[in-house]
């Protein structure tokens, strides 16, 4: 916090890489000082959103058994990570006993994503509509559940795996996805106008979680939208709409409170990100970058870098990289922040660090001196 003006709203904490144990214990230490030293009440991950609500619902109320919880709570094989589980205990544990307003939250921030495509929108959106029906008046509603329900068809038109590479073999242009997207955006508008109707019939939770449904829906629907794009900028378009959803998500769980954020520093830096696909560039907005331009000054980030990963062949860092000039000091594992690391990184800009493999990026030396500081673990060990 000496690095930081002042309690940022959200505090990012970048990773170079997923699914390290070590990474993950840092973490979750820094989550629980910021609990007892800070006030912090939520961390938010880089997991599908609707999956979240179940780890949420299970550290705030004890529902569902832990390993079902870890099962069917997390998106990207992540509740198989120990350090996921842990955290997930520990917050249970917290929360037993304590009144509403002190307890932890969980957070997913991701959209229904992954590698291969993305999810139907079905569970949004019928959630979404399901959540005003009860509310309000019939008339008011854009559609029936049944009309919704004729328009999504079967879930694998919209799960298609060749969509991903594929723009044809993607729904996401349909006159059905057409529909759907003005729907959609109905029910949006019906829930912002008639929210004070849903709060006073339910809660604010309910509210908040209509607003979840609501903007997993119009995203997901964007995104399939994009999928279907045979344009050069494709890619491009899909890696920006994913970090819009991040980021809504994100500024969403700030207004409970101040948010600890575990991500890839891809997608928390506050530079535009960058990576080759098919051996082109692409460039696209963080979500990082985005949250920033709203929160300014409430926007703290702390990219992590590690030096070397032997399990995963990244050896010892080349001396003239970011890596390699902190791998050089006598330390395991430390933060560097402000002069001392503007010091520490001379006046040239050190080289950039080469990857031997795709799930590892190290630090871009052009990015560094936008962050607020750097997490350091010098040697990260095995499981």
């Amino acid at each position: 916090m000496d690095l930081l003006p002042g309690r940022p709203r959200v505090l990012a904490l970048g990773e170079p890489t997923h699914g390290e144990d070590a990474l993950l214990e840092l973490r979750n230490e820094l989550f629980r000082q910021l609990v007892e030293e800070e006030g912090y009440r939520t961390i938010a991950i880089e997991s599908d959103c609707l999956r979240g609500l179940v780890v949420d619902d299970h550290v705030t109320s004890g529902g569902g058994a832990l390993d079902e919880v870890m099962e069917h709570g997390f998106s990207h094989e992540w509740g198989a990570f120990a350090g996921n589980r842990e955290l997930v205990r520990w917050m249970r544990e917290y929360n037993a006993g304590r009144p509403a307003s002190e307890r932890l939250r969980f957070a997913g921030v991701d959209g229904p994503l992954e590698i291969t495509g993305a999810a139907s929108p079905r569970q949004a959106l019928t959630a979404l509509h399901a959540c005003l029906a009860a509310v309000v008046d019939a008339d008011l509603l854009p559609c029936t559940a049944e009309t919704l329900d004729r328009l999504l068809g079967a879930d694998g038109r919209w799960t298609e795996p060749a969509a991903m590479r594929d723009p044809s073999r993607s729904v996401g242009r349909s006159a059905e996805a057409g529909r759907l997207r003005l729907l959609a955006d109905g029910l949006v508008a019906l829930l912002d106008a008639w929210g004070p109707q849903l709060i006073g019939a339910s809660s604010r939770e309910a509210w908040e979680r209509a607003r979840l449904y609501g903007r997993t829906a119009t995203g997901l629907l964007r995104y399939h939208h994009a999928m279907a794009d045979p344009s050069p900028g494709r890619m491009a378009l899909l890696l920006g709409l994913r970090d819009l959803i991040m980021a809504e998500n994100l500024l969403a769980a700030a207004e409970r409170g101040p948010v600890l954020v575990h991500a890839h520093n891809a997608h928390l830096q506050r530079n535009r990100s960058r990576t080759r696909m098919d051996g082109l560039p692409v460039e696209w907005w963080s979500a990082g970058a985005l949250v920033d331009a709203r929160l300014g000054a409430e926007y703290a980030f702390l990219a992590t870098a590690v030096g070397a990963l032997r399990h995963r062949d990244v050896g010892t860092p080349p001396a003239d990289t970011v890596e390699g000039l902190l791998y050089a000091l006598p330390r395991d594992r430390f933060l560097a922040g402000g002069p001392g690391l503007t010091a520490l990184l001379g006046s040239g800009r050190p080289a950039p660090r080469v990857s031997p493999w795709f799930g590892y990026l190290p630090l871009d030396p052009a990015h560094v001196e936008e962050a607020d500081g750097i997490v350091f673990v010098k040697d990260v060990p095995e499981g």
